[in-house]
């Protein structure tokens, strides 16, 4: 393994599904995405609308009927039985509206965790019972009946408000779980039959008319036609599918019919993982999000104190019953962490259902959010930095009795098992020079270093300079040329046969990402099996700060871990299955590869397309995710600072903050939090 410097003196492929989201408990952190989640969280909403609608028609007659209200307008409004009838009016808003704050507070005190609703229930439990006792005569003073409507009016629509935001943020979820059509056109034989997509199995054949959605992931067998996949990978340029291509469940065709069999189905297919992993990574907390919780149930504990405390000061003071309640019900329903308790949900359901449009799947919600952290980038060149498809420029026969077609009939006859870039050059190459490719036996991969097989009864190694030098076999002068070619070569009988060399063009968007890197202060290095012409002359033209060669796959592990014992905080690209060690070393783990392979289990992020440039993306993606997040809890915590003494009635009587006016307070924190997360779409785009 060799280490160069280019321009720095100091030194990059790749449980639980989504659980239900109680509003009545309001924990946003868990959110379910599903179709059938999606429908319950709709009658969630409408179910709160319609609770706001009721209790604003009842609370208009208990406003006109406060002794409050009427000495506002100056106007007294006398009717038959107002008493008995305000108390019915009070009665019926306080169980039918705060219903879900009271049905709330019993799960939320089984489960230990008290919190927002068990403010709201005990807050307007004490407004109502004390308003009763007035109303009764049992106590002498006045009824808060006013402030016990208004209140739960401005609650239930806060909380609608609040609910419509966390729908938005997951629309872009629920699109792509309605990307996929119902039906599909299954061929048999010389006939075509309509048949649901769930009726289909692996093997089938379905014809894809012109501007219909490809029902299921799989292999064009018939037709050509250029398939929209940017909803579904990012790409925003249709790709060109021809025969062999592999098309993605939810894609657009184009121009031209396509027959398509079946490779994936069911839980199987692309956008079923998709899916999948989106919903999990946003029912995933994060260091910030538990932070988030923890300050949440602190202020909790703040409030019930905060209120208690204030009860007791006020009659202490000798204020009275009516004024001293009055204050605890506003610090109570002030000082709900609602803002808190959405603030980070709603960032992280708006930023991972985004990147998962722009084709990047987030496995890990705090790698993700520490993306902004990294200093060291680390590159895999082959289909990463360079396209990855290569072509044979040169075939080099070496042995006698030998000729060109031969040694790259015999290559391409090992090559063709695997699935690498280089091999697949190779086979193209014979394909299309129209060569049989012999049979072989015994085969074995080298990891890292090549290929072995038995060819008509002899022993044939098609290996990377590396192997040669293990061997003590001399490198041909002539074997590299130039800087931009790879050399495979070809040993027969244990002697050197030849070599075929290719070459790998550099991506249109590397040096673009290379320079988007590098002007956030991070370096960005390049880790490659090739050998170190070819290696030094793609980082000198994208300009990288250091370059491995060489590297066998478990050499990169390595990689990372020196560059993390300089202090540097790594992110390491990889395929997610030779460089799974790299990947899980690094502090933050990036699978690439092609849209149909998301099964980098080792890999924090998924890139559904090598394109450079995602990397980029994701780095500025984290940066802004995690900047909404502290702007979100900034904002939640430093509320409560200014509004709790306010609603304790520290500057009585020069102001006094009634229950309504906090409520009021509380819901606009939490709107406002709301609508700064949807901001986050701006950064994103």
């Amino acid at each position: 393994m060799a280490q160069r410097p280019l321009s720095a003196p100091a030194p990059a492929t790749a449980g639980n599904g989504p659980q239900p989201m109680d509003h009545s408990q309001m924990d946003h952190g868990k959110m379910d995405h599903s179709p059938t989640g999606g429908h319950d969280h709709g009658a969630m909403i409408a179910d709160f609308l319609r609770r706001f609608w009721v209790c604003l028609a009842l609370s208009v007659p208990v406003v006109a009927g406060s002794m409050m209200f009427q000495n506002l307008v100056g106007h007294q409004f006398t009717f038959p039985y107002s008493t008995p009838l305000l108390l019915g009016l009070a009665t019926a808003i306080y169980l039918y509206g705060g219903w879900p704050f009271l049905s709330g507070t019993v799960r939320e005190l089984r489960s230990r965790q008290p919190g927002m609703m068990t403010l709201v229930a005990v807050a307007i439990s004490v407004a109502y019972g004390y308003s009763v006792a007035v109303t009764l005569g049992w106590l002498r003073g006045m009824d808060l009946f006013l402030e016990l409507a208004t209140l739960i009016d401005i609650m239930l629509l806060g909380h609608y408000l609040e609910m419509k935001s966390v729908a938005g943020a997951s629309h872009a979820l629920e699109l792509l779980v309605q990307l996929l059509p119902a039906d599909a056109h299954r061929k048999e034989g010389d006939t075509i039959r309509d048949v649901k997509v769930t009726a289909l199995a692996v093997g089938d054949v379905v014809l894809v008319r012109p501007g219909e959605r490809i029902p299921t992931d799989g292999e064009v067998t018939d037709g050509s036609s250029a398939v929209n996949e940017s909803m579904l990978t990012g790409e925003s340029v249709p790709v060109q599918k021809a025969t062999g291509g592999k098309v993605i469940a939810g894609a657009v065709n184009g121009e031209g019919a396509l027959s398509i069999r079946v490779t994936h189905q069911g839980a199987d297919s692309y956008l079923s993982k998709v899916v999948k992993m989106v919903g999990e990574a946003q029912n995933t907390k994060s260091q910030t999000q538990t932070l988030a919780d923890r300050a949440a149930g602190w202020l909790t504990a703040v409030s019930l104190a905060g209120g208690l405390g204030t009860l007791a000061a006020w009659l202490w003071l000798g204020k009275g019953a009516a004024f001293a309640i009055e204050r605890m019900v506003t610090v109570m329903v002030t000082a709900c962490p609602h803002a808190l308790g959405v603030a980070i949900p709603l960032v992280v359901a708006i930023s991972t259902a985004i990147s998962a449009r722009k084709g990047l799947l987030i496995r890990n919600r705090t790698a993700f959010e520490e993306a902004r952290k990294i200093t060291a980038m680390v590159f895999d060149k082959t289909g990463t930095l360079t396209e990855g498809a290569f072509g044979v420029t040169r075939v080099k026969v070496l042995a006698t009795g030998l000729d060109e077609a031969a040694l790259l009939g015999m290559t391409a006859a090992l090559e063709q098992q695997s699935q690498h870039p280089i091999a697949q050059g190779i086979v193209r190459e014979a394909h299309k020079r129209g060569l049989a490719l012999p049979s072989v036996q015994d085969f074995q991969s080298l990891t890292g270093k090549g290929v072995a097989a038995t060819v008509t009864g002899r022993p044939v190694v098609v290996a990377s300079p590396g192997y040669l030098q293990e061997k003590n076999i001399a490198l041909p002068a002539d074997a590299v040329s130039n800087g931009t070619e790879t050399v495979v070569f070809v040993l027969l009988d244990g002697q050197l046969a030849g070599y075929v060399a290719l070459a790998d063009r550099i991506r249109t968007d590397s040096k673009e990402a290379v320079q988007r890197l590098q002007a956030q202060g991070i370096k960005v290095y390049m880790a490659t099996g090739d050998n170190q012409q070819v290696a030094d002359a793609v980082a000198k033209e994208l300009g990288l700060d250091g370059v491995y060669a060489q590297v066998l796959p478990d050499q990169k592990v390595k990689i990372v871990q020196d560059l993390q014992a300089q202090g540097q905080f790594v992110a390491m690209t990889g395929d997610g299955v030779n460089d799974a060690p790299a990947l899980a070393q690094a502090n933050v783990g990036i699978a690439v590869g092609s849209g149909t392979d998301i099964a980098a289990e080792t890999a924090d992020i998924i890139l559904v397309n090598s394109k450079p440039t995602d990397i980029t993306n994701l780095v500025e993606f984290g940066k802004a995710t995690y900047g909404k997040m502290m702007q979100n809890l900034f904002w939640a915590t430093g509320y409560n600072v200014i509004a709790l003494p306010l609603a304790a009635g520290i500057l009585y009587p020069h102001f006094v903050l009634s229950p309504a006016i906090g409520a009021v307070l509380m819901s606009a924190s939490t709107v406002i939090v709301a609508l700064n997360a949807q901001l986050l779409r701006r950064s994103l785009k």
